[in-house]
């Protein structure tokens, strides 16, 4: 391409500068300004020659690896016969192919092999690029509503994924994952072998992407986190990439990662959220690139032993050589060879496939751990712990001694952030719908503190919390400062003024309170037919169930400040104890005083100020104040004391369910909607064509002792949080029902 042509694209590359933008914000490459300069006294003032914007372009691009005529990603092909770049390839590895692809999804022929192979500026910079809104993956994904990163994505995806390795082992007929996969015949007599599938190279799509479009082999039964997020303005390739050279900004990065002054430096970065020792090494301040490497060097060794033991063939891996992996029968750690070449590695399992794919695939971008190191790290522990699985393996690393997950709060393989992945017909959405967006995303709750609406159509899908979620952006790192907190019931509680905690309750609060279950008593018109099962009724043609009302997960908020937050369903002639009246710790009042801010994890260590040198089990095992279950044991904790008025209301709601409801009722933890059928009493939910039988037979009465058990059952530790007023409702609710309260101590 000559000179002149740059000069006649001037207007179209200024215009794609701007097409280059990234979360609203242009991402500009250097660029010369044309000047003039000032009228002087001088007659004879010369003026400073103008600049044209493609000019200043030409040889920052010229330097990156995309124009790099001598890499082998453009000479791959120079000697072959014929010299040409096959349509298999020539999509991202000539400018002609590309072009060639956007167009109609496909490259119709091969392009000459050679110098012209490299990319060009019209290889990104044309109309069809400039609409592109969409990619699709390798699975078969589709990621739609994309900007100029489409561009970039077409070719950085991979070419290998989840299916495509599921759909060999499904081709091979595979039925034991530990055997060697003999070959098979194709339609026209020939071998096919099972051979390794690369995934190709840099693939940062498919680990930003993660779970999304399924580069990784994910393993089935384990959730994965979806596309990564990072802030506004860095989520995608030109967010933090110069499009022209490539290069990372690590400018940028620096701003809110310190020490941050290299490439290399960004290896070194490890958020507070990462608070796990994922490669089991016993350091958690090496950053996650390092998290990564560890886990990659114990599946290597774990591939090696099982490839030896179970595959009875010896392996080494060469990450420059293709196909990468090869035998290595003496175990001396080199590549066999037979007649001068390489032996590729022919005694593969399914079982093996599936680790040594990971593997590759960690390996092959090495900018993983900033494009989705979570999805990275939660692809490699699968993949030992899998291989570890074989009863044929003897020589077994203890898998145990990784993590896998983060906190709660940033767990994004976790079903509070993974159920919004897929709509009712299973179609991928990856959209939190806008009554759980507040506290199930990671970009809602500031919109609610800003006294903005969420979006009806919802919000995108994340992998747990941000650091936007709590810090407010504009002045970071100061948190957002909340004063008050509106609960389910219309009160109003708070920490303190400001304090950190009263943003911890914005969702740790539940999600119904006793004025949910009165109005839903009012509406049915059932307050003085408390022992009668409720019938449906018919509220605008359409038909209402008397229901079971859900208080949702950890609201601790509702335990700790009591009958201030009237959260749990209190009885009327009974008073409540109100707010935990426990001291600050470390300066801090609730929450954030006696829990790691980021973690989750209780200051044990704080305790000791008052409580002496204490562990978990001691604060669980802490002596109450008098014998409130009435077994005649002074000396046990709270918490059994807790528990053990909690079982016999289990019990008293089981004896009322089956005596007045006339249907017997049992509780799962763990599936919606908790309650269930059980008509033969073995505490086992009915199931009638394969599927668990709701509990539908709802008393009044029934309905508040099933809200209250299933609050306290949410609330693992309400013999911390507040442990009188847990006592109190368990008593109250044993009494409603009709048991024997005589023997309890009500505090």
């Amino acid at each position: 391409m000559n000179k002149r042509y740059f000069y006649i694209l001037a207007v179209v590359l200024g215009l794609a500068l701007v097409l280059a933008a990234c979360g609203g914000a242009t991402t500009e490459a250097p660029v010369a300004v044309a000047t003039e300069v000032p009228a002087t006294e001088a007659p004879t003032a010369t003026p400073v020659p103008t600049v044209d914007p493609a000019e200043a372009i030409i040889p920052i691009f010229a330097e990156s690896g995309h124009a790099d005529a001598t890499a082998l990603a453009f000479t791959d092909w120079d000697e072959a016969d014929p010299k040409e770049v096959p349509v298999t390839c020539a999509k991202c590895h000539t400018s002609a192919g590309y072009q060639d692809f956007i167009a109609d999804g496909k490259v119709d022929a091969a392009v000459p092999a050679g110098p012209s192979g490299t990319l060009e500026c019209e290889t990104c910079h044309n109309d069809t690029a400039k609409a592109m809104t969409s990619v699709t993956f390798p699975s078969g994904i589709v990621v739609e509503n994309l900007g100029p990163e489409a561009i970039c994505m077409t070719c950085h995806q991979g070419r290998q994924s989840k299916v495509s390795v599921d759909k060999k082992i499904t081709d091979f007929a595979v039925t034991d994952v530990d055997a060697v996969v003999p070959s098979i015949k194709d339609k026209d007599g020939k071998d096919v072998f099972f051979t390794f599938p690369n995934v190709h190279y840099f693939a940062a799509g498919g680990t930003l992407y993660g779970s999304q479009v399924k580069m990784g082999y994910e393993y089935d039964g384990k959730l994965y986190d979806a596309k990564h997020q990072h802030v506004d303005g860095f989520n995608t390739c030109l967010g933090c990439h110069d499009q022209h050279s490539l290069e990372v900004k690590v400018e940028a990065c620096s701003e809110c990662h310190e020490g941050v002054a290299s490439v290399d430096d960004l290896k070194n970065i490890r958020e507070p959220s990462s608070a796990q020792d994922y490669d089991g090494d016993g350091d958690v301040t090496e950053g996650v690139a390092f998290e990564i490497a560890g886990l990659q060097e114990t599946l290597l060794a774990s591939i090696q032993a099982y490839a030896k033991e179970v595959a009875g063939k010896g392996i080494v891996y060469d990450t420059a050589t293709h196909p990468y992996w090869f035998a290595d029968e003496d175990g001396d750690g080199a590549v066999d060879q037979k007649d001068g070449k390489n032996v590729a590695y022919n005694a593969f399992t399914a079982r093996l496939m599936k680790a040594t794919y990971n593997y590759q695939v960690s390996v092959k971008d090495p900018g993983a751990f900033a494009h989705g190191g979570k999805y990275i790290i939660e692809l490699l522990v699968d993949s030992i712990e899998d291989l570890n699985a074989s009863e044929k393996l003897t020589t077994k690393f203890d898998a145990t001694t990784l993590a896998r997950e983060d906190a709660g709060h940033f767990n994004g393989a976790r079903e509070t952030w993974r159920h919004w992945d897929f709509d009712a017909d299973g179609n991928p959405i990856y959209t939190v719908e806008a009554a759980c967006a507040k506290c199930h995303s990671g970009s809602a709750l500031p919109m609610v503190l800003a006294g903005e609406t969420i979006p009806e159509a919802g919000v995108p899908a994340g992998n747990g919390l941000m650091c936007v979620t709590c810090h407010d952006g504009a002045n970071f790192p100061a948190r957002y400062a909340v004063n008050e907190v509106e609960m389910p019931s219309g009160k109003k509680v708070s920490y303190g003024e400001g304090a950190d905690s009263n943003l911890c309750i914005q969702c740790h609060q539940g999600r119904a309170s006793k004025t949910t279950i009165d109005k839903k008593i009012e509406q049915f018109a059932v307050a003085d037919k408390l022992d009668e099962v409720v019938a449906p009724i018919t509220v605008d043609g359409k038909e209402i169930k008397f229901s079971f009302s859900n208080a949702h997960y950890l609201g601790v908020g509702a335990v700790w400040f009591g009958t201030d937050a009237q959260g749990f369903y209190e009885y009327e002639g009974k008073t409540y104890v109100g707010t935990n009246p426990h001291a600050e710790v470390d300066g801090k009042a609730g929450c954030v005083g006696c829990h790691d801010a980021h973690t989750g994890e209780p200051k044990v260590e704080a305790c000791a100020a008052c409580h002496g040198d204490v562990a978990m089990d001691d604060l669980r095992g802490m002596s109450s104040t008098g014998d409130y279950n009435g077994n005649g044991d002074v000396t046990e904790g709270m918490r059994a004391e807790y528990r053990a008025l909690r079982d016999v209301m289990y019990v008293e709601l089981q004896k009322y369910a089956k005596s007045t409801a006339g249907t017997g009722i049992t509780y799962n933890p763990d599936v919606y909607p908790y309650w269930f059928v059980d008509a033969n009493g073995d505490d086992k939910a009915d199931e009638v064509d394969g599927k668990t039988v709701a509990y539908s037979s709802w008393t009044p009465r029934l309905l508040k002792a099933a809200y209250n058990y299933n609050f306290l059952r949410k609330n693992p530790d309400v013999h911390i949080h507040n442990g009188k007023y847990g006592i109190q409702i368990a008593i109250d609710t044993i009494e409603d029902l009709g048991g024997d309260v005589t023997k309890f101590v009500r505090p």
